[in-house]
């Protein structure tokens, strides 16, 4: 409980500043840091071609995002195939198949970092630094950019709101430069974290490094094995960015449970308060970015709120395992971490898009797996960078319009009228995810050859059901159980991961580029004030129904079915 109380008031006490200087660089003020960066960031631009002094509609910037998506895959998703004939590959790793390195490009080009493959093993030093670490800057920023954008169309048309450092006074089909946006991310937010980070990582002795690893005798040789080789490489920095790019793709299969990874107290405590600083800072950022600062709050507030109960309910719920079973809590978990502080982890990782462990999530309590899951369901506790808050936003547009219906009033947001089209989009993005969920969990179900899992019993449909619902909230993580390198596997995920990243994204902008056309009306006395307490709780109740209630039958037949037979032994 202590180092819960102290990651969460670090993670407030940082977020909050940061969130403040995040607001004025993707506002485009001054800020600190500009000589260095502006520089830096006028030659990127010359590098793009592209030009920082205008905005585009959110048809344009949506194309943009997708056209820089579609050229970054195809490149990744070529460099894993031949990284066998490519330099810096002194392990010799051979290239990838055809699906695992679809796969593998899909889940880091979402920002999910899903990993069907160990990266000590199958992944050559120039696909983790090129291929991985640049998958994990990039498609963060491309998140915060998009989230930026939606805001500029929400909240238009106000001296706060100055995109690309220009002064708008109708921003209704001007949502900023896609470019822009994701360069100023990168260079002045996610980059000068990620070198402070890999430091601090280094001191801890995360090995940071290009030679190869060392050839070693075991002290027991008994097995056969006369040498074990021990694969290190440049780590740190794919931690740092591993953890505060909610990206969570490690460079050992085990990810952070492994010593080299994650070898002292202070870096699991690094690692852990990396997890959820930028997300929380995004939910500091949103009151400055758009000049309202009571929206912020509330904001902060009800994600800050759902992310205590969760979190809460993961450490209560490791312990609920009846007595016989104490000590076996432990198995799957590091000793050095212990039970508490990996029922912390497991809960932010998921509270988050983040997906990294510290101990195996297969391991966890039935009702902790459980916990996990309904947070990716939810995916907008702190969500991943940007696609949190979007979804946050998704889930503010439903429970504005089922209010309006129920008090009989125009549903409408800060002025703007939700109407039909509106609607019809938010149920879209609402459909899909049981549709993406229970079919391919009840196809591969019905298929026990293709499934894979360790275990054929309740703890198999968690199994099963956890893999493509961490697909879907481009969580990452895993019930480890599961072979999941197969053609199947790779494919099914694949496709989940595109369906749970693309739309979540592009839905909400387009939204928003809808109703930044609208006139604005003047707020008065029958304006439905969001800013409450009252409306705090509406919308999370209304998140319990549309996630966690519609789900509920999964969720019996998984976790909760596996928790009642543990009692019954």
């Amino acid at each position: 409980m202590i180092e819960f109380v102290l990651v969460m008031a670090l993670a407030i006490a940082l977020g909050w500043p940061l969130g403040q200087y995040m607001a004025r660089v993707m506002r485009g003020d001054p800020a600190p840091g500009d000589r260095l960066f502006l520089p830096l960031e006028r030659g990127v631009y010359r590098l793009l071609g592209a030009s920082a002094q205008g905005g585009i509609t959110w048809r344009g910037y949506a194309i943009h995002f997708l056209l820089a998506n579609l050229v970054l895959g195809l490149v990744v998703w070529g460099l894993f195939m031949a990284q066998g004939a490519l330099p810096l590959n002194p392990d010799r790793v051979p290239g990838m198949t055809w699906d695992l390195a679809l796969h593998t490009m899909v889940s880091f080009l979402t920002n999910t970092n899903q990993q069907h493959y160990s990266g000590q093993a199958q992944l050559s030093y120039l696909s983790q630094m090129v291929g991985i670490v640049g998958l994990q800057v990039i498609t963060p920023m491309f998140g915060l950019a998009v989230l930026v954008a939606t805001l500029r169309g929400l909240f238009g048309g106000r001296e706060a709101m100055r995109s690309n450092g220009d002064a708008r006074e109708g921003v209704d089909r001007d949502v900023g430069n896609f470019w822009v946006d994701v360069t100023r991310g990168a260079l002045r937010i996610l980059l000068p974290l990620c070198l402070v980070w890999s430091l601090l990582l280094a001191s801890q002795g995360v090995p940071s490094t290009l030679a190869r690893g060392a050839d070693v005798t075991p002290i027991d040789a008994s097995a056969g094995m006369a040498t074990q080789h021990i694969p290190v490489g440049p780590v740190a920095p794919m931690v740092a960015v591993k953890q505060l790019g909610t990206n969570g793709g490690g460079w050992y299969g085990p990810n952070s449970a492994v010593a080299l990874e994650n070898p002292t107290p202070f870096s699991n405590l690094l690692q852990t308060l990396a997890i959820i600083l930028i997300p929380v800072a995004i939910a500091c950022m949103i009151g400055p970015f758009t000049g309202r600062r009571r929206f912020g709050t509330f904001v902060f507030a009800t994600m800050l709120g759902m992310s205590l109960l969760s979190t809460g309910a993961a450490m209560l719920a490791e312990h609920a395992l009846p007595a016989q079973a104490t000590v076996a809590s432990m198995e799957g978990k590091e000793v050095r971490n212990g039970v508490d502080a990996s029922a912390l982890w497991a809960a932010l990782t998921t509270q988050t898009s983040n997906g990294s462990v510290n101990a195996m999530h297969d391991s966890m309590a039935p009702l902790t797996g459980g916990v996990e899951i309904a947070n990716m369901l939810v995916n907008a506790i702190w969500g991943g960078i940007g696609c949190g808050a979007l979804q946050f936003i998704v889930y503010l547009l439903l429970a504005v319009f089922l209010a309006g219906l129920m008090t009989g009033r125009t549903p409408e947001l800060f002025g703007r009228k939700i109407e039909a089209p509106e609607v019809r989009l938010l149920a879209l993005l609402i459909l899909l995810q049981p549709l993406a969920l229970l079919g391919f969990t009840a196809a591969t179900l019905a298929m026990p050859a293709l499934t894979g899992n360790s275990n054929p019993g309740f703890h198999g449909i968690s199994q099963v059901f956890y893999e493509y619902a961490s697909a879907f909230a481009n969580n990452g993580s895993g019930f480890e159980g599961l072979g999941d390198n197969t053609v199947w596997w790779n494919t099914t995920a694949s496709l989940v991961l595109a369906l749970g990243r693309f739309p979540a994204l592009l839905v909400p902008l387009a939204i928003a580029g809808l109703l930044a056309k609208k006139r604005v009306a003047p707020e008065g006395a029958g304006t439905l004030r969001v800013e409450t307490p009252t409306f705090a709780l509406t919308l999370v109740s209304i998140v319990a129904i549309l996630t966690i209630l519609q789900f509920m039958p999964a969720l019996v037949l998984g976790p909760i079915a596996d928790h009642l037979q543990l009692l019954s032994r």
